[in-house]
């Protein structure tokens, strides 16, 4: 028996990633999801070389980060991509994002308050508990490619931005019970491990709204959930899009 991350597994036949086209069409239009699936989420870890600091003089300011803010609000107010942000300011774990924290902002000259609706569109955490597995942690020569969260106890799993259902299965391979929420504007989050779904697909969901749960024992031995942001299909680090 092969137990990997949590999972147990009757064979080691599965240990090459599995790659999974999912299309659906829902009232005449085509949703298009590319998930390129590893054990737990994972792929394997492609070779990067890493991002060279910003030119001495670069023009920009820096924003001083305010309580409830993320790097994809912040990103967003400036109209600058988040992957340049964390890039520049050399930011590889979300977790060290403090209030009062300065981050520059390339090619920016004036300073911009963030509206109170960039942080009421913020995602939110689908629940709490303790990460077991930050993104892009290594597995057996792979990476995670979403977060790992182990509820205190059983726990409900909720919407972490408004959105419209576009998959639910209750059997979607090694990761079981699964939600998929499409955000528009390319963003959509995955809701992996439930040990039940209370929404189905074209269901619209509100922020904060119960779309499954977590027990703390049953058939899924781990008892987490694996959640993932994803824009354009590619995944993102969740810790840069959710509040601490």
């Amino acid at each position: 028996m092969l137990v990997n991350n949590g999972l147990s597994f009757k064979s080691d036949k599965i240990r090459p990633k599995i790659n999974i086209v999912v299309l659906m069409i829902t009232r005449n239009l085509s949703y298009l999801i590319f998930f390129f699936f590893g054990l737990a989420g994972c792929v394997t870890a492609p070779s990067i070389a890493p991002e060279k600091p910003p030119v001495p003089g670069m023009p920009g300011i820096y924003h001083r980060v305010e309580k409830g803010q993320t790097l994809w609000s912040i990103s967003r107010a400036y109209q600058v991509e988040i992957e340049e942000l964390t890039s520049i300011n050399r930011i590889q774990d979300a977790a060290s994002i403090e209030v009062g924290q300065s981050i520059f902002v390339p090619h920016r000259q004036k300073k911009i308050p963030l509206p109170a609706s960039y942080v009421d569109e913020d995602f939110i955490w689908p629940l709490r508990g303790k990460i077991i597995a930050p993104f892009g942690a290594t597995c057996a020569n792979m990476i995670n490619k979403g977060i790992n969260i182990k509820p205190y106890g059983s726990s409900e799993v909720i919407a972490s931005r408004k959105g419209r259902v576009v998959f639910r299965a209750d059997n979607f391979g090694v990761f079981g019970k699964t939600i998929i929420i499409d955000h528009g504007g390319g963003l959509a989050t995955v809701y992996a491990g439930n040990s039940s779904i209370f929404v189905n697909a074209g269901d619209q969901v509100e922020k904060g709204a119960a779309i499954g749960k977590i027990e703390s024992s049953g058939q899924r031995e781990s008892g987490y959930l694996h959640f993932e942001i994803r824009k354009s299909h590619l995944a993102q680090n969740p810790s840069f899009y959710l509040s601490n």
